[in-house]
C-alpha cells in the first residue's frame, strides 16, 4: 500500500486526486495540504470530492500533511510547488509534479534538486497525451522537415497559465527531434503584416472558454495534405489516475527527475 499526501487538495485537480487515490485499491490518503487562506481547511478530504470521509482533514501545515506520506502528488501554484519539492526531499518522499507554469530557472532547480530525490514530473499525466507525445515525435522525424507544424490548445476560462504546460512539452519534443532551438522558432502570436511563414517556425496558439478541460492539435501540413493528431479530455480523472500511478512507480525508484514517458514504459 503506497500512501499519498495531496497538495492543493481543495482544488478541481486536487478533487480528482483525492477521489482517484481513494478508489485505487493499492494508495491509500493520508494527507490534504492547502493554503492557510483556504476556506477547505479543517474539512475532511473525502468531502472535497464528493465522496465518504476519509479521516483526512486538510492542513496548512506541509509537515503534518506529509508525515505518514510515501509519496506527495502536488498540482498548485508554481512557487508553492518548489517549498513542497523541498519538503519531498528533506523528508526523502517521493514526489509527482503535475503543477505548470515553472520558470526555466525553477525547472532548472528542480532538475537539480532530483539528484538527491524521487521525482516525476510532467505537464500532463494521461495516457493518451503521453502516447501523442511519442506519435508527434514519431512523426516530426519522418516528415517534420517538409511540413509546417502547428500546435494548438484550448482549456477552459479560469487555467492561469498560457501555453499550456502540455502544448509546451509537445514542441519541445518536436523542436528536439528536429535539431531546433525553440527559443528561436517558436511562435506564439500573429497579428497584422507579419509576412510569410518560415518554413522552420513552430506555432503554439491558445484558446481559453468555458469550461474546457484539456485539448491539444498538432498539425503537419504541406501544399497537397495536412496530419491532425487530436488528444481531448472530457474529465479530469485521466489526469488523476496517471498521477495516482506516477505516484506508486516513483515510490520504488531510484533518485532522479522521470516523466510520464518513463512510468508508462515509452522510452
Amino acid at each position: 500500500m503506497i500512501r499519498i499526501a495531496v497538495t492543493g487538495a481543495a482544488g478541481r485537480m486536487g478533487a480528482a486526486i483525492i477521489a482517484a487515490i481513494i478508489r485505487n485499491p493499492a494508495t491509500e490518503l493520508v494527507g490534504a495540504l492547502e493554503r492557510e487562506d483556504s476556506p477547505a481547511l479543517g474539512k475532511d478530504a473525502g468531502e472535497l470530492a464528493w465522496i465518504d470521509k476519509t479521516g483526512v482533514k486538510v492542513t496548512s501545515d506541509a509537515a503534518r500533511a506529509f508525515k505518514k506520506a510515501d509519496a506527495i502528488i502536488d498540482f498548485s501554484a508554481p512557487e508553492a510547488a518548489m517549498n513542497t519539492v523541498g519538503d519531498a526531499i528533506a523528508s526523502k518522499k517521493a514526489l509527482v509534479i503535475g503543477t505548470t507554469g515553472f520558470s526555466l530557472h525553477q525547472r532548472e532547480e528542480i532538475k537539480e534538486l532530483a539528484k538527491n530525490g524521487r521525482i516525476v514530473m510532467a505537464p500532463n499525466m494521461s495516457i493518451g497525451v503521453n502516447l501523442l507525445l511519442k506519435l508527434v515525435a514519431d512523426a516530426a522525424r519522418v516528415i517534420g522537415h517538409e511540413y509546417d507544424i502547428e500546435i494548438i490548445e484550448a482549456h477552459h476560462r479560469l487555467k492561469k497559465d498560457a501555453p499550456s504546460g502540455t502544448a509546451l512539452r509537445i514542441a519541445e519534443v518536436i523542436a528536439s527531434t528536429l535539431e531546433r532551438d525553440l527559443e528561436k522558432v517558436a511562435v506564439y502570436e500573429r497579428k497584422g503584416i507579419i509576412g510569410e511563414r518560415r518554413p522552420e517556425e513552430i506555432g503554439i496558439q491558445t484558446i481559453r472558454a468555458g469550461d474546457i478541460v484539456g485539448d491539444h492539435t498538432v498539425i503537419f501540413g504541406c501544399t497537397g495534405e495536412r496530419l491532425e493528431i487530436t488528444h481531448k479530455a472530457s474529465s479530469r480523472a485521466t489526469f488523476a489516475e496517471g498521477a495516482v500511478k506516477a505516484a506508486v512507480w516513483v515510490s520504488s525508484r531510484e533518485n532522479g527527475l522521470y516523466d510520464m514517458q518513463d512510468v508508462l514504459g515509452l522510452k
